[in-house]
């Protein structure tokens, strides 16, 4: 397999050794190196502290090797500060770790090599880690990652509604999946009102995009994503720096395509059918309106409190689709609510779901991988704030309590009780560089999403 950025085959690099250390490990290493290295580790302050890196003189001026103080070994992330850290030449690994720390490094080695190059070359190119054998899994996660990124990265005259669809249908080529899109006036003959409500007023018409892959015989798992490619806030519109990074709100569509692709990349046995309603929520003469009754799939009635919640409006139709396949279990992501983000920052995305099995997974999937996530309730009786006076429930309402709880009870109406399902609340973005998460988009919960599917795959 080709390597990705960031990485060497051992047996054509000039690799000099790669030193992992704790603080805790730090005494014992250095021990046993010759006392000159001791002298180097002291005269430049080097403690192995996380993040932390040093590079090892020869005796010919040159660099005999390399450095790095790490944290939780098993956490990716404490590794990504390695590629710029060091100077841009291959380093092979010294020495053992066990498998799990091995495979956090080479994620995270990758996951810190990244720089979104679409637009511009970075300055530099990040030091390679030389491997003899990539290990499959990790990669592919590696892969999905970086999809992520990409995808949100992607400003949106680059990354649209037919963008969107373009990039599933060369997945669904690359894997033999097949692709159904419902766009434009089709979305009203074809009972997907609220997707195309949400979406009329752009100039790229709105869509739903269904990839179905897999064995019948295979359990049946469906993957939403919220795909609002830009978020002016419609009519209630977003001031501008609500507005600037809206290229990003198409962040759960994101994560849907890279985990349906993860899947159908490590051939888990299941049966994956993938939905992202993708739409710009664009200001124009027919752009949906407060106070407008908007149809929806399943039958009910929604009136638009605020245009700016509209995530919520596409999403209840697809939820409805999927529901109706009757598929054994339905996720979905969305960058649904900046209210998540009050309740639990920027990394930690919140988790709603039906069935506490299921939640229970993901969460300890998500502690195990470091790629962590906080179950949230789905508190039923605040679906009085969104009341309507004149439909059967609202996408908002005047109240500033919960939001990011009532947003997923609002979904939680047009999801049969009997579905298990679970929503998860991403932010999708990076707002500064820190080590491996450079500035930008961000996967987050899809690992952790991985090792569930494998989960119910009996993998």
């Amino acid at each position: 397999m080709s390597l990705p950025s960031g990485f060497a085959d051992t047996t054509t690099a000039d690799a000099l050794p790669l030193h992992v250390v704790t603080r805790d490990s730090l005494a014992a290493w250095r021990s046993a190196q010759p006392a000159g290295v001791g002298a180097w580790l002291d005269a430049q302050g080097f403690d192995g502290s996380p993040f932390s890196a040093i590079t090892l003189p020869g005796s010919d001026g040159g660099i005999a090797g390399a450095v790095i103080g790490v944290g939780d070994m098993l956490d990716p992330f404490a590794y990504g500060h390695a590629p710029y850290a060091l100077p841009a030449r291959a380093f092979a690994l010294a020495g053992e770790l066990p498998a799990d720390a091995r495979n956090a490094l080479q994620l995270g080695w990758g996951l810190g090599a990244y720089r979104f190059t679409r637009y511009r070359q970075p300055l530099r190119a990040p030091a390679q880690l030389a491997i003899a054998q990539a290990d499959a899994d990790a990669f592919a996660q590696l892969a999905a990652c970086v999809r992520v990124r990409d995808l949100v990265n992607t400003p949106t005259e680059h990354m649209g509604p037919d963008q969107l669809e373009q990039v599933a249908c060369e997945i669904a080529e690359r894997f033999g999946a097949r692709i159904e899109v419902v766009s434009g006036d089709d979305l009203i003959t074809q009972n997907f009102p609220a997707i195309h409500a949400v979406g009329r007023a752009s100039h790229r018409a709105p869509r739903l995009i269904t990839l179905r892959w897999g064995d019948e015989s295979h359990p049946h798992v469906v993957i939403v994503g919220k795909g609002v490619c830009f978020d002016t806030g419609g009519l209630d519109l977003k001031p501008a720096d609500g507005m600037r990074n809206m290229k990003k709100d198409m962040g759960g569509a994101a994560h849907a395509i890279a985990l349906a692709e993860l899947v159908m990349a490590r051939k888990l046995p299941l049966r994956i059918t993938l939905l992202v309603p993708a739409v710009e929520n664009a200001i124009g003469p027919n752009a949906f309106r407060p106070g407008e009754v908007v149809d929806t799939r399943k039958g009910v009635t929604v009136e638009i409190d605020n245009t700016d919640a509209e995530g919520r409006v596409i999403l209840c139709d697809a939820l409805t689709y999927a529901a109706e396949m009757q598929p054994q279990l339905l996720l979905d992501f969305a960058t649904l609510t900046g209210a998540a983000r009050i309740a639990l920052g920027p990394d930690l995305p919140a988790l709603y779901s039906n069935d506490d099995r299921v939640a229970q997974q993901w969460f300890d999937a998500g502690m195990q991988l470091r790629d962590p996530l906080w179950r949230m309730p789905l508190w039923r009786p605040y679906v009085r704030y969104l009341v309507s006076n004149v439909a059967d429930i609202a996408n908002g309402g005047p109240s500033k309590m919960a939001g990011s709880i009532t947003a997923a009870v609002y979904l939680d109406r047009f999801v049969p009780p009997t579905q298990k399902w679970a929503h998860l609340d991403v932010y999708s973005w990076n707002d500064n560089d820190r080590p491996g998460r450079p500035a930008g988009g961000e996967a987050q919960g899809l690992r952790a999403a991985y090792a569930l599917l494998k989960q119910h795959a009996g993998v």
